[in-house]
């Protein structure tokens, strides 16, 4: 009698493991693929700079910086940080990103909505616009300008008027993104910083649909062991003739020449 138990016992036990196989873990196939980037080169980058966003612009890098009283245009010599002519914002302005289009510089700032045209050749003020939307990052796709406000949205202007010409929402594994802040426009596609994070998002313009991430949180890291305070990255430049791209962050030591491979 007890053989007869303990065999069905058994019998009973194989049976149940079969109808409840342990579960495997597997990728999810929706997860937003990774791409990993390299250190081409490393220059110096002034750790007073509250980094809001970078260009490059016929060989020549432009900085813009934030923070009230600190807020400033710059062209900045890319091989020592140095400053090669500046501008300063008038201190009630927190400036934040910045583009270049057909020889113009484009500044916004925060939660002033107001942005600003300068010259190339002497940074000159020219232009003053009215914003609709709090001032984060900004780029262009070589015909309209396309801003960040810290949201899910991207917002693309007339850069003659600053006239809202449409939004476009984007979204990662079908959800609204969030915290986008400096971009750049590289090859087609928009790659942008998530602020307080250390990813850096690919994103297709056509859908907003986020189509892969980096994350650069070490670089963050050998930052913050060299300078404690220095703060989020913020700062994407792609160098359209060399086909260089360069990141940075706010109060960084160092400004990055990156590859992405993809």
């Amino acid at each position: 009698m007890k053989r007869t138990f303990y065999l069905f016992t058994i019998v009973t036990f194989l049976a149940c493991n079969n109808n409840h196989p342990n579960p495997i873990s597997t990728p999810d196939p929706n997860a937003t693929k990774m791409f990993s980037y390299q250190v081409i080169n490393e220059y110096p980058h002034d750790t007073a700079s509250y980094t809001q966003g970078i260009v490059v612009y016929k060989g020549d890098m432009y900085e813009g910086t934030g923070n009230y009283n600190f807020s400033k245009l710059r062209k900045v010599d890319i091989a020592t940080g140095k400053s090669l002519q500046e501008i300063k914002l008038d201190n009630k302005y927190f400036g934040e990103g910045l583009t270049i289009l057909h020889d113009t510089i484009y500044q916004l700032t925060w939660k002033e909505k107001k942005a600003f045209a300068y010259t190339l050749k002497d940074l000159k003020m020219v232009k003053e616009f009215n914003v609709d939307i709090e001032g984060w990052g900004l780029t262009t796709d070589g015909k309209d300008l396309i801003a960040s406000n810290g949201g899910s949205d991207l917002y693309y202007y007339d850069p003659h008027t600053f006239k809202l010409l449409k939004t476009q929402s984007v979204t990662e594994n079908g959800t609204p993104s969030h915290d986008i802040n400096e971009m750049e426009y590289i090859d087609g596609y928009i790659y942008a910083n998530q602020y307080q994070q250390g990813y850096i998002l690919k994103i297709d313009p056509a859908t907003g649909v986020v189509v892969a991430k980096t994350d650069v949180t070490r670089l963050w890291d050998q930052a913050r062991a060299t300078n404690p305070k220095a703060d989020v990255p913020n700062g994407i430049a792609y160098d359209a003739n060399t086909k260089k791209i360069y990141i940075t962050g706010k109060w960084w030591p160092k400004l990055y020449e990156v590859s992405f491979s993809q």
